[in-house]
Protein backbone atom coordinates (compact mmCIF):
# COMPACT_ATOMS: atom_id res chain seq x y z
CA UNK A 1 0.00 0.00 0.00
CA UNK A 2 1.17 2.96 -0.91
CA UNK A 3 1.65 6.63 1.14
CA UNK A 4 -0.93 8.01 -0.99
CA UNK A 5 -3.18 5.42 -0.59
CA UNK A 6 -2.60 5.37 3.73
CA UNK A 7 -3.46 9.24 3.90
CA UNK A 8 -6.18 8.99 1.55
CA UNK A 9 -8.29 6.55 4.76
CA UNK A 10 -7.71 9.00 7.40
CA UNK A 11 -10.73 7.43 10.12
CA UNK A 12 -12.12 4.32 10.31
CA UNK A 13 -16.20 4.12 11.81
CA UNK A 14 -15.88 2.03 15.03
CA UNK A 15 -20.08 1.11 14.70
CA UNK A 16 -19.92 -0.30 18.75
CA UNK A 17 -22.24 -2.33 20.66
CA UNK A 18 -25.51 -0.54 19.43
CA UNK A 19 -27.00 2.25 17.63
CA UNK A 20 -29.76 3.18 19.83
CA UNK A 21 -28.74 6.39 21.53
CA UNK A 22 -31.13 6.03 24.51
CA UNK A 23 -28.59 3.09 25.08
CA UNK A 24 -25.30 5.00 25.12
CA UNK A 25 -25.43 6.32 29.08
CA UNK A 26 -25.88 2.93 29.62
CA UNK A 27 -23.02 1.35 27.97
CA UNK A 28 -20.98 4.21 29.36
CA UNK A 29 -22.23 3.08 32.85
CA UNK A 30 -21.22 0.20 32.82
CA UNK A 31 -18.07 -0.04 30.64
CA UNK A 32 -16.52 2.77 32.84
CA UNK A 33 -17.22 0.38 36.12
CA UNK A 34 -15.82 -2.92 34.79
CA UNK A 35 -12.96 -0.74 33.53
CA UNK A 36 -12.67 0.83 36.63
CA UNK A 37 -13.21 -2.75 38.68
CA UNK A 38 -10.71 -4.34 36.48
CA UNK A 39 -7.59 -1.65 36.74
CA UNK A 40 -8.28 -1.23 40.93
CA UNK A 41 -8.59 -5.08 40.98
CA UNK A 42 -5.39 -5.67 39.24
CA UNK A 43 -3.87 -2.84 40.78
CA UNK A 44 -4.41 -4.50 44.20
CA UNK A 45 -3.23 -8.07 43.19
CA UNK A 46 -0.13 -6.56 41.92
CA UNK A 47 0.06 -4.66 45.03
CA UNK A 48 -0.64 -7.27 47.45
CA UNK A 49 2.13 -9.36 45.71
CA UNK A 50 4.77 -6.84 46.26
CA UNK A 51 3.73 -5.95 49.39
CA UNK A 52 4.30 -9.50 50.78
CA UNK A 53 7.36 -11.43 51.08
CA UNK A 54 5.55 -15.07 51.49
CA UNK A 55 4.15 -14.43 47.94
CA UNK A 56 7.45 -13.93 46.35
CA UNK A 57 7.44 -17.23 44.79
CA UNK A 58 7.41 -17.90 40.94
CA UNK A 59 3.91 -18.74 40.64
CA UNK A 60 3.14 -15.09 41.98
CA UNK A 61 5.63 -13.56 39.77
CA UNK A 62 3.60 -14.63 36.81
CA UNK A 63 0.39 -14.05 38.62
CA UNK A 64 1.72 -10.34 39.22
CA UNK A 65 2.93 -10.47 35.36
CA UNK A 66 -1.01 -11.63 34.34
CA UNK A 67 -2.74 -8.90 36.39
CA UNK A 68 -0.29 -6.02 34.77
CA UNK A 69 -1.12 -7.57 31.11
CA UNK A 70 -4.70 -7.16 31.61
CA UNK A 71 -4.55 -3.81 32.84
CA UNK A 72 -2.92 -2.99 29.57
CA UNK A 73 -5.08 -5.00 27.73
CA UNK A 74 -8.30 -3.50 28.80
CA UNK A 75 -7.18 -0.23 28.33
CA UNK A 76 -6.10 -0.85 24.81
CA UNK A 77 -10.05 -0.84 23.80
CA UNK A 78 -12.27 0.41 26.76
CA UNK A 79 -10.96 4.18 26.96
CA UNK A 80 -11.20 4.73 23.80
CA UNK A 81 -15.01 3.35 23.27
CA UNK A 82 -16.15 5.48 26.51
CA UNK A 83 -14.31 8.34 24.73
CA UNK A 84 -16.58 8.12 21.55
CA UNK A 85 -19.53 7.26 23.92
CA UNK A 86 -19.05 10.15 25.54
CA UNK A 87 -18.40 12.74 22.49
CA UNK A 88 -20.95 10.87 20.38
CA UNK A 89 -18.91 9.83 17.99
CA UNK A 90 -17.38 6.27 16.14
CA UNK A 91 -14.35 7.83 14.28
CA UNK A 92 -10.77 5.98 15.22
CA UNK A 93 -7.91 7.41 13.28
CA UNK A 94 -5.83 5.27 10.56
CA UNK A 95 -2.60 4.85 13.08
CA UNK A 96 -5.01 4.59 16.53
CA UNK A 97 -6.57 1.65 15.23
CA UNK A 98 -3.38 0.34 13.16
CA UNK A 99 -1.59 0.94 17.23
CA UNK A 100 -5.08 -0.25 18.68
CA UNK A 101 -4.39 -3.72 16.79
CA UNK A 102 -0.79 -4.19 17.58
CA UNK A 103 -1.57 -3.91 21.14
CA UNK A 104 -4.39 -5.88 21.52
CA UNK A 105 -2.69 -8.60 19.77
CA UNK A 106 0.27 -8.30 22.34
CA UNK A 107 -1.59 -8.10 25.43
CA UNK A 108 -4.21 -10.76 24.27
CA UNK A 109 -1.00 -13.24 23.39
CA UNK A 110 0.73 -12.50 26.32
CA UNK A 111 -2.43 -13.38 28.35
CA UNK A 112 -1.72 -17.03 26.50
CA UNK A 113 1.70 -17.33 27.30
CA UNK A 114 1.60 -16.41 30.89
CA UNK A 115 -1.16 -19.00 31.35
CA UNK A 116 0.84 -21.50 29.85
CA UNK A 117 3.79 -20.62 31.90
CA UNK A 118 1.77 -20.58 34.59
CA UNK A 119 0.81 -24.33 34.00
CA UNK A 120 4.14 -24.80 33.33
CA UNK A 121 5.35 -23.98 36.83
CA UNK A 122 2.49 -26.21 38.37
CA UNK A 123 3.52 -29.06 36.80
CA UNK A 124 7.20 -28.84 38.29
CA UNK A 125 5.92 -27.77 41.74
CA UNK A 126 3.80 -30.94 41.73
CA UNK A 127 5.33 -33.47 39.94
CA UNK A 128 8.80 -32.17 41.00
CA UNK A 129 8.67 -30.72 43.68
CA UNK A 130 12.40 -31.49 45.35
CA UNK A 131 13.63 -29.77 42.31
CA UNK A 132 11.49 -27.14 42.64
CA UNK A 133 13.29 -24.39 43.68
CA UNK A 134 15.97 -25.61 41.71
CA UNK A 135 13.81 -25.56 38.41
CA UNK A 136 11.96 -22.07 38.57
CA UNK A 137 14.66 -20.25 40.14
CA UNK A 138 14.41 -16.54 39.67
CA UNK A 139 16.50 -15.84 36.65
CA UNK A 140 14.44 -18.74 34.88
CA UNK A 141 11.32 -16.87 35.43
CA UNK A 142 12.51 -13.81 34.27
CA UNK A 143 13.72 -15.91 31.14
CA UNK A 144 10.45 -17.09 30.78
CA UNK A 145 8.63 -13.90 30.58
CA UNK A 146 10.99 -11.64 28.33
CA UNK A 147 11.19 -14.57 25.59
CA UNK A 148 6.95 -14.48 26.17
CA UNK A 149 7.12 -10.48 25.60
CA UNK A 150 10.08 -10.54 22.78
CA UNK A 151 8.16 -13.08 20.86
CA UNK A 152 4.45 -11.79 20.67
CA UNK A 153 5.94 -7.90 20.06
CA UNK A 154 7.82 -9.60 16.59
CA UNK A 155 4.53 -11.27 15.99
CA UNK A 156 2.63 -8.72 16.46
CA UNK A 157 4.72 -6.38 14.41
CA UNK A 158 4.62 -8.68 11.45
CA UNK A 159 0.71 -8.49 11.25
CA UNK A 160 0.73 -4.90 11.51
CA UNK A 161 3.51 -4.23 8.56
CA UNK A 162 1.46 -6.85 6.64
CA UNK A 163 -1.61 -4.63 7.14
CA UNK A 164 0.46 -1.89 6.37
CA UNK A 165 0.58 -2.83 2.50
CA UNK A 166 -3.85 -3.54 2.64
CA UNK A 167 -5.69 -0.13 1.24
CA UNK A 168 -9.04 0.71 2.66
CA UNK A 169 -11.74 2.60 1.08
CA UNK A 170 -12.65 5.91 2.25
CA UNK A 171 -14.93 5.98 5.29
CA UNK A 172 -14.73 2.09 6.03
CA UNK A 173 -16.90 0.88 8.92
CA UNK A 174 -15.61 -1.61 11.30
CA UNK A 175 -18.90 -4.00 12.69
CA UNK A 176 -16.77 -3.62 16.52
CA UNK A 177 -16.41 -1.40 19.46
CA UNK A 178 -12.55 -1.61 18.88
CA UNK A 179 -10.33 -2.23 15.95
CA UNK A 180 -9.76 -5.73 15.76
CA UNK A 181 -6.76 -7.61 13.42
CA UNK A 182 -9.78 -10.04 11.98
CA UNK A 183 -12.35 -7.10 11.35
CA UNK A 184 -9.84 -5.15 9.52
CA UNK A 185 -8.42 -8.04 6.95
CA UNK A 186 -12.51 -8.13 6.83
CA UNK A 187 -12.80 -4.87 5.18
CA UNK A 188 -9.77 -4.43 2.92
CA UNK A 189 -10.32 -3.52 -0.37
CA UNK A 190 -6.71 -5.33 -1.67
CA UNK A 191 -6.34 -8.74 -1.37
CA UNK A 192 -5.95 -10.33 1.99
CA UNK A 193 -4.66 -14.21 1.54
CA UNK A 194 -1.06 -13.24 2.91
CA UNK A 195 -2.44 -11.56 5.83
CA UNK A 196 -5.00 -14.91 6.36
CA UNK A 197 -2.22 -17.01 6.01
CA UNK A 198 0.09 -15.11 8.39
CA UNK A 199 -3.12 -15.15 11.16
CA UNK A 200 -4.04 -19.00 10.77
CA UNK A 201 -0.04 -19.73 11.39
CA UNK A 202 0.32 -17.21 14.13
CA UNK A 203 -3.19 -18.71 15.83
CA UNK A 204 -1.70 -22.63 15.25
CA UNK A 205 1.59 -21.44 17.13
CA UNK A 206 0.57 -18.63 19.34
CA UNK A 207 -2.86 -20.01 20.25
CA UNK A 208 -3.03 -23.72 19.98
CA UNK A 209 0.48 -25.35 21.18
CA UNK A 210 0.12 -23.37 24.35
CA UNK A 211 -2.89 -24.77 25.04
CA UNK A 212 -1.84 -27.90 24.12
CA UNK A 213 1.10 -27.12 26.54
CA UNK A 214 -1.61 -26.52 29.50
CA UNK A 215 -3.27 -29.95 28.45
CA UNK A 216 -0.25 -31.70 29.37
CA UNK A 217 0.93 -29.95 31.95
CA UNK A 218 -2.18 -30.65 33.64
CA UNK A 219 -2.27 -34.64 32.30
CA UNK A 220 0.98 -34.83 33.96
CA UNK A 221 -0.01 -33.47 37.43
CA UNK A 222 -3.78 -35.20 36.94
CA UNK A 223 -1.01 -38.69 36.43
CA UNK A 224 1.13 -37.44 39.62
CA UNK A 225 -2.10 -36.85 41.59
CA UNK A 226 -3.51 -40.69 40.88
CA UNK A 227 0.16 -41.77 42.04
CA UNK A 228 -0.33 -40.68 45.44
CA UNK A 229 -1.66 -42.28 48.52
CA UNK A 230 -2.58 -39.06 50.76
CA UNK A 231 -6.17 -37.96 49.78
CA UNK A 232 -4.85 -35.28 51.98
CA UNK A 233 -1.86 -34.47 49.97
CA UNK A 234 -3.98 -34.90 46.37
CA UNK A 235 -6.51 -32.38 47.70
CA UNK A 236 -3.75 -30.06 48.61
CA UNK A 237 -2.07 -30.20 45.29
CA UNK A 238 -5.12 -29.67 43.24
CA UNK A 239 -6.64 -27.09 45.37
CA UNK A 240 -3.18 -25.08 44.28
CA UNK A 241 -4.00 -25.45 40.76
CA UNK A 242 -7.68 -24.54 41.03
CA UNK A 243 -7.36 -20.44 40.72
CA UNK A 244 -5.41 -21.52 37.48
CA UNK A 245 -7.83 -23.76 35.73
CA UNK A 246 -10.45 -21.37 36.85
CA UNK A 247 -8.81 -18.75 34.38
CA UNK A 248 -7.69 -21.15 31.68
CA UNK A 249 -11.34 -22.47 31.61
CA UNK A 250 -12.87 -18.49 31.67
CA UNK A 251 -10.07 -17.24 29.08
CA UNK A 252 -10.44 -20.30 26.21
CA UNK A 253 -14.00 -20.63 26.87
CA UNK A 254 -14.58 -17.20 26.22
CA UNK A 255 -12.48 -17.18 22.93
CA UNK A 256 -13.90 -20.11 21.99
CA UNK A 257 -17.59 -18.82 22.53
CA UNK A 258 -16.56 -15.84 20.44
CA UNK A 259 -15.32 -18.24 17.97
CA UNK A 260 -18.54 -20.18 17.47
CA UNK A 261 -20.50 -16.90 17.36
CA UNK A 262 -18.97 -16.22 14.27
CA UNK A 263 -18.81 -18.74 12.74
CA UNK A 264 -22.71 -19.94 13.54
CA UNK A 265 -24.18 -16.66 13.35
CA UNK A 266 -22.78 -14.71 10.93
CA UNK A 267 -23.21 -11.60 12.93
CA UNK A 268 -20.79 -8.98 13.62
CA UNK A 269 -22.92 -7.61 16.39
CA UNK A 270 -23.53 -10.63 18.55
CA UNK A 271 -19.81 -11.59 17.66
CA UNK A 272 -19.12 -7.79 19.20
CA UNK A 273 -20.68 -8.74 22.38
CA UNK A 274 -19.93 -11.78 23.16
CA UNK A 275 -16.04 -10.13 22.52
CA UNK A 276 -17.05 -8.48 25.93
CA UNK A 277 -16.92 -11.32 27.53
CA UNK A 278 -12.87 -12.15 26.93
CA UNK A 279 -11.74 -8.11 26.08
CA UNK A 280 -13.47 -7.13 29.38
CA UNK A 281 -15.17 -9.52 32.16
CA UNK A 282 -12.24 -12.10 31.92
CA UNK A 283 -9.59 -9.23 32.80
CA UNK A 284 -12.11 -8.01 35.83
CA UNK A 285 -12.67 -11.66 36.86
CA UNK A 286 -9.25 -12.88 37.27
CA UNK A 287 -8.14 -10.94 40.62
CA UNK A 288 -11.90 -12.46 41.98
CA UNK A 289 -10.84 -15.80 41.30
CA UNK A 290 -7.39 -15.26 42.66
CA UNK A 291 -8.48 -13.87 46.16
CA UNK A 292 -11.46 -15.72 46.32
CA UNK A 293 -10.11 -19.47 45.74
CA UNK A 294 -6.32 -18.40 47.44
CA UNK A 295 -5.59 -18.78 50.82
CA UNK A 296 -2.07 -17.64 50.30
CA UNK A 297 -3.95 -14.16 48.18
CA UNK A 298 -6.45 -13.87 50.93
CA UNK A 299 -4.06 -13.74 53.74
CA UNK A 300 -1.79 -11.36 52.44
CA UNK A 301 -4.57 -9.08 51.73
CA UNK A 302 -5.55 -9.40 55.27
CA UNK A 303 -2.21 -8.03 55.92
CA UNK A 304 -1.78 -5.46 53.92
CA UNK A 305 -5.23 -4.39 55.05
CA UNK A 306 -4.52 -4.45 58.39
CA UNK A 307 -0.97 -2.84 58.00
CA UNK A 308 -2.87 0.35 56.20
CA UNK A 309 -5.43 0.27 59.40
CA UNK A 310 -2.48 0.70 61.98
CA UNK A 311 -1.16 3.95 60.07
CA UNK A 312 -2.39 6.79 61.91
Amino acid sequence: MGAGNQTEVLVFLLLGLSDDPELQPLLFSLFLSMYLVTVLGNLLVILVILSDSHLHTPMYFFLSNLSFVDICFTSTTIPKMLLNIRAHSKDISYIGCITQVYFFTVFAGMDDFLLTVMAYDRFVAICHPLHYTVIMNPHLCVLLVLICWLTIFWVSLIHILLVGQLTFCPGTELPHFFCELAQILKVACSDTLINNICSYVATVLLCMFPFAGILFSYSQIVSSLMRMSSSEGKYKAFSTCGSHLSMVSLFYGTSLGVYLTSAVTHSSQRSSVASVMYTVVTPMLNPFIYSLRNKDVKGALQRLLSRVASCP
